[in-house]
């Protein structure tokens, strides 16, 4: 007898093209995840839109995201990939979790917390952002979410907006321990579990600090091989003589390196800087050559995608009729236990 699949959500807000610590930290591990699971994938375009307003740049950023998922693996035809916005339900169970979410969980969030602390406009939007991302989630009766260390945060609100609805509206006991190992009642909405990452380094920028399009230090995925060398070339490193022995474990370069490398190319390379007469020009290169391998046959895939608009409109538009499908019948049972009617289909 086999054991059913568990159903896996992953989503990316299309701000730019992705940059390395994108692809290793989310893109590359959620594509993997399908292998396992029934894997859905979002562009999260109504979450861009706290920040973003250029509609030109929307569109194609939403297509680059597209296209950037299937040129690294993700096969459409299997798991599920579609634009948020393109699925109206996950707006009205936004505003059906807001009504049983306290002003004291938002103001705990991580993203309203640094904006406001930075000084940063904080619109409804960033507010509510967390609710709307909790609805993304439970929609569709995730099973799992896979997140990085510092995203734990936007699970546990999503699971804990899920207990209030299931408290106020489906007969969850109220104040009660939670136990997530009794079986799923199938009314209720479902408390998905992390997957975290715990063995997923923070990607270093071209500056040391975590790569990150705010600080413009990012090194984008598919950056053509003259952009691609400048963006790597201009890595952050001390002032070491090339004669001398470098430490390879504070060293950008070899850190970066290691997201390609083998075992033994590391271990190689870890010589070559402790053994002096070896620059981090040197180092540099032979990240690029590593580099350039990767991400070619990928590059080449998803130029071509992006050269073919409608095609990923609609690979688009079936991925939102097939989430549909999943989302309607959840929304539906909400909607018959608060006392709604069902929509019309």
């Amino acid at each position: 007898m086999s054991v059913p699949r568990l159903r896996s959500l992953s989503g990316i807000k299309p701000t730019g093209q992705p940059h390395w610590g994108n692809y290793f930290g989310m893109i590359r591990p959620a594509v993997e995840l399908a292998a396992h699971h029934d894997a859905m994938y979002f562009i999260a375009d109504l979450h861009a839109l706290t920040t973003v307003r250029d509609p030109v740049a929307m569109r194609r950023d939403s297509h680059g995201i597209a296209a950037t998922m299937i040129a690294c693996g993700l096969d459409p035809a299997q798991s599920i990939l579609w634009r948020q916005s393109d699925v109206p339900e996950v707006l009205e169970l936004t505003w059906l979790l807001s009504c049983v979410t306290g002003m004291g969980l938002i103001e705990r969030a991580h993203g309203y917390k640094d904006a406001k602390a930075k000084g940063k406009e904080i619109n409804l939007g960033t507010v509510s952002y967390p609710v709307l991302m909790a609805a993304d989630i439970l929609l569709y009766d995730t099973d799992v979410v896979p997140v990085g260390k510092d995203q734990v945060q936007h699970l546990e609100m999503a699971r804990d907006m899920a207990t209030a609805f299931n408290v106020a509206f489906l007969g969850a006991p109220a104040g009660g321990t939670v136990d997530d190992e009794a079986p799923w009642d199938g009314r209720q909405l479902k408390r998905p579990k992390a997957i975290v990452q715990r063995d997923s380094a923070v990607v270093p920028g071209i500056d040391g600090q975590k790569m990150s399009k705010s600080y413009d230090n990012y090194i984008p995925v598919f950056a053509p091989p003259k952009l691609l060398k400048q963006r790597i070339m201009a890595i952050k490193t001390d002032s070491t003589p090339l004669e001398e022995p470098k430490d390879p474990t504070t060293c950008n370069v070899f850190a970066l390196h290691a997201l390609f490398a083998t075992p033994e190319q590391q271990a190689a390379l870890a010589v070559k800087y402790r053994g002096g007469n070896f620059g981090y020009g040197h180092a540099k290169l032979e990240l690029l050559a590593l580099a350039e391998a990767h991400f070619a046959p990928q590059r080449a895939r998803y130029e071509a995608l992006m050269a073919d608009p409608a095609a990923l409109e609609a690979i688009l538009a079936d991925g939102a009729r097939r989430a549909r499908a999943i989302g309607r019948p959840v929304l539906d049972r909400l909607r018959e236990a608060i006392g709604l009617p069902r929509l019309p289909l």
